[in-house]
């Protein structure tokens, strides 16, 4: 994500005024690759300034989202979340125990994936979101069953 004075720039170029609100949302998103909610930003943001309104969030979003300075992403998580890492093509890591979201550099042509049109679609984009659980939440719960008899039904580990 480019810097907040960058940012300014970029919002004046498209006639929209550089608030204390829309500072302070683009101070909580610079180098934040948690991949945040919109809620999360209000919460942080609001830390720093009482009173801005989750509207004014989810609108500065979504004007940064239509400038192509965040990516919008849903990972079946409850909620969708805002990716300031637009300059590298990625995929996205979720830890299943805390919902905690980190980049992910797969390049899908490995993973043999062909982007063709299909029944009248043209694949535009293509996403994988890896499950799996974190360090903090793997050594709190000790280590997971893998393979195939982990999640057959009926199956048996061993």
């Amino acid at each position: 994500m480019r810097s907040p004075a960058e940012l300014n720039d970029r919002l004046r170029a498209r006639g929209l005024k550089l608030t204390p609100q829309r500072r302070c949302i683009l101070g909580v998103l610079y180098g934040n690759d948690a991949h945040p909610t919109a809620e999360s930003v209000h919460a942080a943001a609001s830390a720093k300034l009482p009173g801005i309104s989750l509207k004014t969030v989810y609108q500065t979003l979504h004007e940064l989202v239509e400038m192509g300075e965040l990516d919008t992403i849903d990972l079946g998580t409850g909620a969708v979340r805002f990716d300031p890492n637009i300059e590298s093509a990625h995929q996205h890591v979720v830890c299943t125990g805390c919902g905690v979201v980190h980049d992910l550099e797969v390049t899908v042509d490995r993973l043999g994936l062909v982007a063709v049109d299909h029944q009248g679609f043209t694949v535009e984009r293509i996403e994988v979101v890896v499950r799996g659980r974190c360090p903090g939440c793997a050594a709190a719960t000790g280590p997971a069953a893998v393979g195939p008899a982990a999640t057959a039904p009926g199956g048996s580990a061993g």
